[in-house]
């Protein structure tokens, strides 16, 4: 019987959807025991637990240290002989000014990078789509991760040395008659100056994933749009945009619970140079006020606080998300 014969037999047997025959009685699944999927799974179980166990021992014991946020911590008596306060320390957290200041800071810093950083990755991954020369794309996708790998050092040295009071742009102007200026130490440029370094340092790190979702889309959408007589700009609008929806929201959704998370060795590292009334941030001042300071139950009620709100903004994303028909970074079903 050749393959044309048993295909034909299959198409007589089947039934009006196309699939078993009337009256045929399909296969009942059997429902596996917790041991018998334990013992399917046991290859799949074995090659997560190095990666689980790496989790608990560095991510979810150490939460347990978040309890001398309700105590007088002292490191000499460790913490079972250290005072309990109660909410004292958050009081004490909520009424410093120098606590809102870097919370003022961490927002307007993460709202400005929203705005002027986010969007740039999909720019360039767009840009990169549109290349059809492959060596061309290849040349430039390898030039713009190269700063991902560079230190925040040698980013902000960098910087030092193209816009700082002694720098080359400096040298020029003054080449030219004009002051020079150092925009490393000026409060007033202080956002541009970190996102730009951001941009510089991370936009074609972050490209990975929107050329990964772009790689995604159907070739047969952009044909059968083009011969729509749909331009280029029309299938970047309605094919391309489109596919990358999902992983644009998702990847906001992640960034807006990490709102609260701009960055240490940046900020920390340009933070004497122009004060800390612009580059205090939350990060910087659990640093300064626990590390430096010594008042480690102080610190902890501070990073409590901040982990309660990035949870609190991550779901209030998650559930915008969910209420615009998208996944999200996690559903309920």
């Amino acid at each position: 019987m050749t393959t044309t014969d048993l295909a034909s037999d299959r198409q007589r047997n089947a039934g009006p959807d196309g699939g078993s025959p009337p009256g045929a009685s399909r296969p009942v699944r059997r429902k596996l025991g917790v041991r018998a999927r334990l013992r399917r799974d046991r290859t799949l179980i074995l090659m997560t637990m190095p990666a689980v166990i790496l989790l608990i021992v560095f991510a979810y014991i150490p939460m347990l240290g978040n309890v001398v946020a309700f105590q007088d911590y002292s490191p000499f008596i460790g913490i079972p002989s250290s005072p309990w306060v109660g909410l004292d320390n958050f009081g004490r957290v909520f009424g410093d000014p120098d606590f809102w200041n870097a919370v003022r800071n961490t927002l307007v810093i993460t709202g400005f990078q929203l705005v002027f950083f986010f969007p740039v990755p999909i720019a360039l991954a767009l840009l990169l789509n549109s290349l059809i020369r492959p060596a061309l794309r290849a040349t430039i996708q390898a030039i713009v991760y190269l700063p991902h790998f560079f230190s925040w050092v040698l980013v902000v040295s960098v910087f030092q040395q193209l816009l700082g009071g002694a720098g080359l742009l400096s040298q020029t102007l003054r080449a030219n008659g004009w002051d020079g200026m150092d925009i490393m130490t000026n409060p007033d440029t202080f956002l541009f100056l970190i996102t730009s370094q951001a941009v510089w340092k991370d936009a074609g790190w972050g490209i990975i994933v929107f050329l990964a979702a772009l790689a995604a889309i159907d070739p047969e959408q952009y044909e059968a749009a083009a011969v729509d007589g749909a331009n280029r700009w029309r299938r970047m609008w309605h094919v391309t945009l489109p596919g990358l929806r999902t992983v644009i929201i998702l990847l906001l959704i992640l960034r807006l619970g990490d709102a609260l998370t701009v960055g240490f060795e940046q900020l920390i590292l340009q933070r004497d140079a122009v004060g800390a009334e612009a580059a205090e941030v939350l990060d910087t001042f659990v640093y300064y006020t626990g590390i430096q300071n010594g008042d480690w139950s102080y610190a902890a009620a501070a990073g409590l606080i901040k982990g309660v709100i990035s949870l609190a903004l991550i779901l209030a994303a998650n559930k915008v998300a969910h209420l615009f028909g998208e996944n999200g970074v996690y559903s309920k079903s």
